[in-house]
């Protein structure tokens, strides 16, 4: 309550600068619309505080993404009610197939563009609504919605720009150094074997999803924020290559008898100190010597293979080093990267979509049967929350903190709306009228925790009060509205808790199907970007694990093994591949033969009676590498295969134990 508080009391410079230029964008955009006399010019004023946003960048996006959605959406409701304009019940059915579809395909899509599927869903709503007993006004309220909307956008866009203009690519630099200190941290840990090293693997993942997230923002931000978005692709990349690499060697040193790891700490603190981030102009000279130490005839195989791994760690450091000071010199890397690839789930998608339907056909349902007029404003805001919050995790919270904004927006919007306007003449005072509550609603939105419920607010006192340049004010009316907010909203969060996933075994399951076939495809995709496909998406899926299951059930703790086991597979693999593409000659037939055979056998799954499965194959292509010129690249292969295959053997084993525990 005290942090609450302090938020518009003794508000920080940011959010003052915020809150100042939400607010004169949004007044530029209600004076633009009534100077251009158009008919409901509270649409450009909410426009401005929906597209709101602390980084110019984000503004941008969301600003195209959502006169995207505008667009497409306004074409379908002239679509639909073309279609549909002498049976409202088609029409309403249609509808709800295409918020169904457009919910589902937002979240889908892992994007800062998933907004524009939203925008194309809920603008049917918007504009066929209202012309669904005047089917031939429907043209004219879609030009005029869309012009409203695109009219917010543009002066939202601008005034953020001009004042105080705050970038996303000058905080990428900060964000990135932050991933990659959490990233060496947890390499670190993992090196010495740390039980600290799983807590920090979800750090650095979790780091990495995020600073990632900015990136598509930066790329709208000029050439210097294209050029630092290129460069974070190859941090995040290079990153998760450093995780790999690091579990890699801590799998390959626990193989180590205790003489053999006693013999090799000198050079395993060495790796560790040059993972400071002074220690660049080092790295290259210990890689060099860690391979000039390989060839000395006292090691044994293991720990020849635990040398040459080391080396490539230090070697994939330095690359995520060069990739941090391109990040922050603003400049693209020599070599290219492709985006993170994220995790996604057509079923939950699916059901997602088929609840926004269901939300938005029950509440019609009800407005047909008692031909409330202001029901539509019901429909039309539960079509937005439905769709708007879907596949966030606490979609029933975020709900209830927008019913909590339109409560404390009814008295607000009733004293300046009913009781203060009708005493005020003229623009200014209209500004001054609607300027303190909304100011104090922008401040609420620069602070994440109330970010829903003052949004809430500040849209809703918006639309009680309807700014227009002859404005109604009528008590039966906003009492109507009032009602239709409140039932809209609160059927929302009641399909939220009605139709939810709660089964975490099912979950579970989902995410380990998911897994097996990217590490089936993962033995034929291309070598170019498989790094940072597999690498994103797995690390979506552990995120996801970490969240659902953090209790301490047996079960819980067997899903979340899976999700590493998986993740040690996945990097062996990649690993292995790498380093037979690196060999001066390609095994050929018999890579090919392993690889075909090992996707069989990985999506298969793991369970107890497979767990020799895997022997003959390995077996097969260890005979092809020793039959083949030693190199660097073979042994390395050689040590990636035998960690595959034990893996594999540790994975089959878990899988053993879950089943005895169920």
């Amino acid at each position: 309550m005290r942090d609450a508080l302090l938020a518009f009391i003794a508000p920080s410079s940011q959010a003052l600068q915020f809150a100042t230029k939400t607010l004169l964008g949004g007044g530029l955009a209600l004076w633009c619309a009534m100077r251009l006399g158009l008919e409901q010019p509270q649409w450009s004023l909410m426009t401005a505080f929906i597209v709101a946003q602390p980084l110019s960048g984000m503004v941008v996006q969301k600003g195209l993404a959502r006169l995207l959605g505008t667009l497409i959406g306004t074409c379908m409701a002239v679509v639909f009610m073309g279609l549909f304009a002498q049976a409202p019940w088609l029409f309403l059915l249609a509808l709800a197939l295409w918020l169904g579809l457009c919910t589902a395909a937002s979240t889908m899509l892992r994007s800062a563009w998933a907004y524009a599927f939203v925008l194309a869903g809920y603008t049917v709503a918007i504009i066929g609504l209202p012309a669904i007993n005047h089917p031939l006004t429907v043209f004219d309220q879609a030009v005029a919605r869309c012009t409203e909307i695109s009219l917010g956008i543009l002066c939202a866009t601008l005034v953020s720009a001009i004042l105080w203009p705050q970038r996303v690519e000058r905080l990428l630099t900060a964000q990135s150094q932050a991933a990659w200190d959490a990233g060496i941290k947890a390499a670190r840990l993992t090196l010495r074997g740390e039980p600290q090293a799983r807590q920090g693997l979800l750090e650095v993942l979790g780091r990495i999803v995020a600073v990632d997230a900015q990136r598509e923002h930066a790329w709208f931000e000029g050439n210097r924020g294209r050029q630092r978005a290129l460069a974070l692709r190859v941090l995040s990349r290079d990153l998760l290559g450093v995780l790999r690499l690091a579990r890699g060697v801590g799998r390959q040193w626990r193989q180590l008898s205790q003489a053999e790891a006693h013999a090799l700490v000198p050079w395993l603190n060495e790796v560790c100190e040059s993972l400071d981030p002074d220690a660049s102009t080092v790295r290259l000279e210990l890689a060099e010597r860690l391979r000039q130490a390989v060839t000395e005839a006292h090691w044994s195989t293991t720990q020849q293979f635990c040398l040459e791994r080391l080396a490539v760690l230090v070697l994939r450091v330095q690359s995520a080093s060069d990739a941090l000071q391109a990040v922050g010199r603003g400049e693209a890397p020599s070599v290219s990267a492709t985006p993170l690839s994220w995790h996604s789930d057509w079923q939950t998608a699916a059901l997602y979509g088929m609840r926004s339907a269901l939300t938005f056909l029950v509440l019609a349902a009800f407005w047909l049967a008692t031909a409330w007029t202001a029901a539509a404003g019901a429909l039309l805001l539960a079509s937005v929350v439905c769709s708007l919050f879907a596949s966030r995790e606490n979609a029933a919270q975020i709900g209830m903190m927008f019913l909590k904004g339109i409560f404390i927006a009814l008295p607000v919007a009733f004293f300046v709306g009913q009781i203060l306007l009708p005493q005020l003449s003229g623009f200014p005072m209209l500004c001054l009228a609607l300027g303190v509550p909304l100011f104090f609603g922008a401040l609420g939105m620069a602070k994440p925790a109330l970010g829903a419920t003052a949004t809430s607010f500040a849209l809703h006192f918006i639309v009680l009060c309807t700014p227009q340049t002859a404005t109604p004010y009528d008590v039966a009316f906003f009492i109507n509205e009032s009602l239709a907010m409140l039932i809209g909203v609160a059927c929302a969060v009641m399909a939220f808790n009605l139709l939810a996933l709660r089964d975490p075994a099912w979950h579970g399951r989902r995410l380990l199907k998911a897994t097996l076939v990217d590490l089936g495809r993962l033995t034929h995709r291309a070598q170019a970007g498989a790094e940072s496909w597999f690498g994103g998406r797995i690390a979506d899926r552990l995120l996801q694990l970490a969240r659902h299951y953090p209790a301490l059930p047996s079960e819980s703790r067997s899903r979340w093994d899976d999700g590493l086991v998986s993740l040690d597979i996945g990097d062996e693999l990649l690993h292995l591949r790498a380093c037979l593409a690196a060999a001066d000659k390609p095994l050929g037939e018999a890579e090919a033969r392993f690889l075909k055979r090992l996707e069989a056998v990985l999506l298969q799954g793991p369970a107890p009676e497979r767990a020799e499965l895997l022997d003959p194959l390995v077996d097969d292509l260890l005979q092809a590498l020793r039959a083949a010129t030693p190199t660097i690249d073979r042994r390395l292969a050689q040590a990636a295969l035998l960690q595959l295959r034990g893996s594999w053997r540790h994975w089959c084993a878990l899988r053993g134990e879950a089943y005895g525990v169920a």
